[in-house]
Parts: C-alpha cells; sequence; structure tokens
C-alpha cells in the first residue's frame, strides 16, 4: 500500500513531509526545477514504504493511507502516479 496527497495540498506544497519521508518518495522538492510550476506534491506509490511519518507532518492534512482516503480524494491516486510515470 501507499500513502497519497490530496486537495488540500493544492496551492499549500508544505514541504514538511519530504523532511521526513524516509525514502524520498515525495516530490517536488523546493530545490527542484518544478517545484514552483506544480500546484500541489506528490508521493510515488512504487517507492512510498507505507511508514505514515509525512501524514502527522502535514499541516494541511493532505495526505492519507490509501484504504483511508476519503471518496472525494481519490481521485488524486491517478494524479500521483501520473507525475511519476511522466518522470520515468
Amino acid at each position: 500500500m501507499s500513502h497519497y496527497i490530496g486537495s488540500p495540498c493544492i496551492g499549500t506544497k508544505d514541504t514538511a513531509c519530504v523532511d521526513v519521508c524516509p525514502v524520498d518518495c515525495i516530490h517536488p522538492r523546493k530545490d527542484e526545477p518544478d517545484f514552483e510550476a506544480e500546484k500541489m506534491l506528490y508521493i510515488d506509490p512504487d517507492t512510498c514504504i507505507d511508514c505514515g511519518l509525512c501524514v502527522d507532518e502535514c499541516p494541511v492534512s493532505a495526505i492519507w493511507p490509501e484504504e483511508e482516503l476519503p471518496e472525494e480524494e481519490k481521485q488524486y491516486i491517478p494524479v500521483n502516479k501520473a507525475y511519476y510515470a511522466n518522470k520515468q
């Protein structure tokens, strides 16, 4: 399973979650060229180890484990995946 970032992150892009991620699966970071262009952060579901450290760090409660995603946030599963598919 993976965690996913949803709509509360749009326009916020607080990177506290990036700093605590032990496997570097949340992007873009502030030092990456596409940080300003992206409207939110994304979790790579293929890299996420489901540790949950990012959940408590998110000041806008935008991160959920897949099995707890609210119905209205499930549309962000493919959004998170698409960001990483375009990076390969």
